[in-house]
Parts: C-alpha cells; structure tokens; sequence
C-alpha cells in the first residue's frame, strides 16, 4: 500500500513578500535552520512515507535547487527505478493561484502515464513539518475519496491526495470544466467529487513571507517545534557537505542557537541560526538573527533581529537593527559597513 503513491512536489510559487530573499533563487531552494531548505521537508516526509518516485515541477530560478538536490542521492532517491525526476516550467506557463497547474503536468504526461503507482501526492515546497503520509492513504481509501485535502487547524496545507488515473483525467478536461490546479476542484461546490479532509495535529506552517519565515526560523529554536520537526525515525534530510566543526573561541558565547559546521565565532550569539562557514569577529554580538551561508561578520558589530543571505560582509563596527514584525534583511553578496549606518 506504502509504496502505490507518487509524489507530485509544486516549486513553481513565487511569493513576492519573499523577494529579498527568492530574487536569485526558487522558493523551495530558501535555507532554513541553517542547514536545509524549505523542500527538504516535503520531500523527506515523502521518502519516509515510502514514497519512492518524486516529480519536481520548478519554474523561476531552480538552478540552486537542482544544484542542492542533484540526483536525489540524499533521500535515497537515486535509483534504477523511479527516483527523482524534474520538470521545468516554461516561463510562458500561465500563474495559478494554487498548487498543481494542470497546465504544467499535461506537459510532461508521460511521467504520469508510465509510472506504476496507483495514487498521487501532489504537495507545496515551502511547508515546515513532518509528517507520515501512510495514514492520509488509508484513511482516503477507507472513505472511499476521490481527494483528500490534508489541513492544519481547519486551514487547507495544500497537500492533496487523488487517485492517479482521476489526476489524469482532471488534466484532460481542464479546459472543459475550468480547472487550473488542485485549488479549483477542491473549492468547486459543483463538482461531482467526493472531496474529504485530513487534519494533521502536529506543527506545520507555510513560508510565504519574510516576518512568517523569520517567525518559523525563531520557532525552530524552541525545544517544543525542535522535536515535532526533527524526528529519530522520520529525519529531515538534506545535503551532505563535509566541513570541519566549527571553532569556538575563548572570547566567544553562544545561547540558545543553533550554529551549522564550518563557522568561526569569535563573539557573542544569542536566539539566532547561524549557516556553515560563517565568521564571527572579536567584540561582536548577535541577537535573534539569521545568518545564512558564508557571511563574514567584522569585528564589534551589533546585530539585532537581522537577516543576512549569503555571502554578506558585515564590516567592523557596523550596526544593524530590526524588529520581531520587520527584521532587517541584507541581500546575497552585498556588504554592509559602519559607515552606511551614519
């Protein structure tokens, strides 16, 4: 039963409250607790399910995303049979307002037709949870649904479940009966479906913002989220890299942070996430920040509700503050310095 569904991931999303952080890369490819990003959830919770073929249907920016995922080595998804399979969007595609454009999968039909499994997952990217899918399955067969909607407190986490041959045939007659997505068929009170909900108890949250990312980035480090997300018997996988630990100094303090391999920190580090390789100079505090890849931080800075995308250098005696509802954020490659603070 485990093994009879596809797993169908939507990364063509752009969200504009995003764009500081997604000018230069798809959403789904977004770093998150320092070491993943945002598909590595979806996409672990469906090998853990024992889902083991995966579409990815990226549209804008999604060479760091191949780039991050490769041949799907990671989740065990580099394999003979099935395995990981990507199928961009033209740019011409027409928007949806939900997941699954029935546009983009007509496209690309024959994955659909000659994969073997009986029933379809087709989920968003930028979904923060985990989640065991088996039970979705057999309660959809249970009640004998053509769609399950999985929701999170009475909200629609546009993660659906559908049988694939009645996915195929929805594709088929799209522009007969006005479908763009998965979105319009659920919200069609006309349609002739029978339409079922699973609610997930655990914590999910959407990423389609930067005070909803910089909220669920904060979240991670409580203790409570930390152990709904990062499960022993359902990890979170992500991309291997090997670099050496990271280097604490004498003159250095973390609390309650989570720091990635690679870093040098040098001063002091307080509710933030800190990415791999990234350096904290001498006489330096950060406080409830997000650091991402590669950033080099000067000495005597003073970070306060701070976001850095990658490969940001912060020069020496620079301040930078930001609030819970409106963090600062500094665009990838860009250097901040104690000057442009006068």
């Amino acid at each position: 039963m485990i093994r009879s569904m596809l797993g169908i991931i939507d990364a063509t999303t752009h969200m504009e409250d995003l764009e500081e952080l997604t000018a230069h890369r798809t959403l789904a490819a977004l770093p998150i607790g320092g070491r993943y990003r945002l598909i590595d959830f979806v996409l672990s919770n469906m090998v853990n399910s024992g889902i083991g073929s995966v579409a990815i249907f990226p549209k804008y920016q999604y060479r760091s995303l191949m780039d991050h995922l490769g041949s799907g080595k990671n989740w065990d998804l580099d394999r003979k049979r099935d395995g990981l399979f990507f199928f961009p969007a033209s740019m011409d595609d027409a928007n949806t307002s939900g997941i699954g454009s029935f546009n983009h999968f007509s496209a690309n039909m024959d994955y659909f037709q000659r994969s073997k499994q009986e029933y379809a997952l087709v989920a968003n990217c930028f979904t923060v949870f985990n989640m065991n899918f088996t039970p979705v399955l057999e309660r959809h067969l249970d009640s004998g649904c053509d769609i399950t909607e999985i929701t999170n407190n009475g909200s629609s986490l546009e993660i659906y479940l559908i049988k694939k041959s009645k996915l195929i045939e929805l594709i088929h007659s799209r522009d007969d009966k006005g479908y763009t997505c998965m979105k319009d068929v659920v919200i069609d009170i006309n349609n002739q479906l029978k339409i079922c909900e699973y609610e997930y108890n655990g914590y999910a949250e959407k990423i389609n913002s930067i005070s909803s990312y910089y909220h669920v980035s904060k979240d991670i480090l409580k203790s409570k989220v930390w152990n709904q997300l990062f499960i022993k018997e359902r990890p979170i996988f992500t991309k291997v890299k090997d670099e050496p630990p990271t280097r604490y100094t004498s003159t250095g303090e973390v609390k309650n942070s989570m720091i990635a391999n690679g870093c040098v920190i040098e001063g002091d580090i307080t509710n933030s996430i800190i990415s791999r390789a990234v350096k904290v100079g001498k006489g330096s505090s950060l406080k409830n920040c997000i650091i991402m890849q590669k950033c080099t931080i000067g000495e005597n800075c003073h970070l306060d509700s701070v976001i850095l995308d990658k490969d940001v250098i912060v020069e020496s005696g620079t301040v930078m503050t930001g609030t819970a509802t409106s963090p600062f954020v500094v665009r990838k490659g860009t250097v901040q310095g104690a000057l442009m603070n006068s």
